[in-house]
């Protein structure tokens, strides 16, 4: 009811399967190592396709591919994630250790009026489940405060999940008008200064937990794919964990497209100091 996104691309459509395994198959051929499959919601994957397939049976054709290494997605919608889907994570030996999992709100009653069609409850039992077949799983998350009518109650309904489900990063927004949306339309839009005084104190318990989570792995030996030259210090390359954090250590450009061992040494928060293990 607030994003503009579908009214702007219509109906979602899915490619054929084998359009897109013959796709990474070139990019493997041209060295590439990890790839993104990405969609509006990569859940709905191929239910309208003349032949259906489940998202999982094309991330199990994806993972045969030989050469790639590592597979992400996203965004998967909490509606539909399937039990089907939750199990073959903790299968999979090539797709992260990583899922964005858009929360949006806490308050059912918020839920309601943003058509989202899960539950607070619903929502943490997908995480449970999540963190059952992939313990080790980095969360990350969309928020959004101020949404019309949202009260304090509403908030700390989102406040709770944020404690309870401890997300490794979350993308947090004051929410905004989009013309044509229905929630523009919505009486009850919240004062601003109330809007950026519930967002300040998400944005600090976010930042908190987030720290935490990230301290929890300093000292531990990570695989990390080198994508470039650090920025600021040409004797560094950057790189990502499997969940999706940045590493930043000594090293030169023989060094990219390489997956390579590295402790992490320091944790900056959203990011770590490494050195080659």
């Amino acid at each position: 009811s607030y994003c503009i996104v579908p009214y702007v691309r219509g109906r979602e459509r899915s490619r054929e399967p084998e359009d897109i395994i013959a796709e990474i198959e070139c990019l493997v051929k041209d060295g590439v190592v990890e790839v993104m499959l990405l969609g509006q919601n990569v859940n709905s994957y191929g239910k309208n396709l003349e032949n259906p397939i489940s998202f999982t049976e094309l991330l199990r054709r994806v993972e045969k591919i030989e050469g790639l290494k590592r597979i992400r997605f996203m965004t998967s919608h909490p509606k539909d994630l399937s039990d089907e889907l939750i199990e073959y994570l903790g299968e999979s030996k090539k797709v992260c250790k990583q899922m964005h999992l858009p929360l949006q709100s806490g308050s059912d009653r918020l839920l309601q009026k943003m058509n989202r069609h899960y539950t607070k409850e619903g929502y943490l039992e997908l995480v449970r489940k999540i963190r059952k077949a992939v313990p080790d799983i980095a969360l990350s998350t969309d928020i959004i405060v101020g949404f019309p009518g949202e009260t304090e109650e509403d908030f700390a309904q989102t406040m709770d999940v944020v404690k309870k489900v401890e997300y490794d990063s979350a993308f947090t927004f004051i929410y905004s008008k989009r013309t044509g949306t229905p929630a523009a339309a919505m009486e009850e839009q919240v004062d601003e200064a109330v809007v950026k005084e519930r967002f300040d104190r998400l944005l600090a318990k976010v930042q908190e937990i987030a720290a935490k989570k990230a301290a929890e792995d300093v000292g531990k030996v990570e695989e990390v794919l080198v994508e470039e030259i650090n920025d600021h210090d040409a004797t560094l390359v950057t790189g990502r964990t499997s969940k999706n954090y940045l590493v930043h250590f000594k090293g030169d450009k023989s060094l990219i497209g390489s997956i390579v061992d590295v402790k992490l040494c320091e944790s900056k928060g959203f990011y770590y100091i490494g050195e080659l293990a």
